[in-house]
């Protein structure tokens, strides 16, 4: 089975732009502040969003099953406060949940967080219960940098986000750990930003004691880690001098990266860097990289093709990085796939 752990409902009806749209005028015209039922999005519309787009491509390409959360530059938790964020992330996790029940064995739920700048993240609690309870859902998309790329949450590994990841740790679902957009000009949000905060993350992990304070608390970090497999000496001579345990032993039972690197050399020296048992099976397909590569003639996010093209990798790794990998970082995938069975 080929499991992409990184999907996004890029590809929405129109009519949730539309909605978005009235919400955020609502903000200054609490008047014209639409409510969840005034979103209308038939089944039919669903099923074409997802027949043509996504599903299509994963038939293409080979994919099984993806996991399957709201757009992520379309969180945006900056905007409005915690009532907004509540709101909008409601009602994105919802069409996820009902593209999952339309497309039971393609897609599976990842729940967005209805995060605000200087909230308190227990008021998050909630709609992850609510995900992971009701409808199912496997996993979360929490980001580290609710501000839109300002940066005035504390680190990963401050008390501050502790409340979240006691309640990942008891419902034993993992983080995505996944920023939204920018809105500091200095870092465009899919060329800097998400990068920016892939590496951040792991730096924040390894200065920290996060995961001797949670021993089965679970992050990926996406887009390949960001800079850190390319700076893999680096940090592992950062965490020697600040006299860390080796990375090994101190992060990488707890972190894992994905494939979403989006050329042959960049899956090349992610799979010869990072061992397969931290490597999850990714595309993010229609999302921040959309076209073909002019040297190949395939789309960049075809990423299944460089996995297979890595002669480094044998059989066995590549059932690590296809499939058994994220039945272990994904317990209520593994346990929704043995039930299927």
């Amino acid at each position: 089975m080929i499991i992409d752990c990184h999907g996004h409902y890029t590809t929405a009806p129109k009519a949730l732009e539309d909605w978005r749209t009235r919400q955020i005028a609502g903000i200054a015209d609490p008047a014209a502040m639409p409510r969840a039922s005034d979103l209308k999005i038939s089944d039919d519309a669903l099923r074409e969003s997802i027949e043509s787009n996504q599903l299509k491509l994963m038939r293409a390409r080979g994919h099984d099953l993806t996991i399957f959360s709201p757009r992520a530059s379309h969180m945006a938790h900056h905007v409005g406060n915690f009532d907004v964020s509540a709101a909008w992330a409601a009602v994105c996790n919802e069409l996820c949940h009902r593209v999952a029940t339309l497309f039971p064995d393609h897609f599976v739920g990842s729940a967005m967080l209805p995060q605000s700048p200087g909230v308190d993240p227990r008021s998050c609690i909630p709609e992850l219960e609510r995900c992971v309870r009701d409808y199912g859902f496997v996993g979360v998309n929490l980001s580290l940098d609710p501000s839109g790329g300002h940066w005035t949450s504390p680190p990963l590994g401050d008390r501050h986000w502790y409340p979240i990841y006691e309640k990942l740790v008891e419902l034993d679902v993992p983080a995505m750990i996944h920023v939204s957009t920018s809105c500091n000009a200095c870092f465009h949000t899919t060329g800097a930003h998400y990068l920016n905060a892939d590496t951040t993350a792991f730096m924040q992990c390894l200065t920290s004691d996060l995961f001797r304070d949670f021993p089965t608390l679970r992050f990926i970090i996406p887009h390949g880690g960001g800079a850190v497999p390319y700076h893999w000496g680096r940090f592992r001579g950062l965490a020697q001098e600040l006299k860390r345990p080796p990375l090994a032993e101190h992060l990488m039972r707890n972190i894992w990266f994905d494939t979403c690197v989006y050329h042959q050399a960049g899956i090349d020296l992610l799979t010869r860097v990072i061992p397969a048992e931290n490597i999850l099976f990714a595309s993010e397909m229609i999302g921040a990289v959309r076209g073909i590569d002019p040297e190949t003639g395939h789309c960049y996010d075809d990423t299944r093709r460089y996995v297979e093209a890595t002669p480094h990798l044998d059989d066995a790794a590549r059932r690590l990085i296809y499939e058994g990998n994220a039945r272990r970082v994904f317990p209520r995938l593994d346990a929704l796939l043995k039930a299927k069975a």
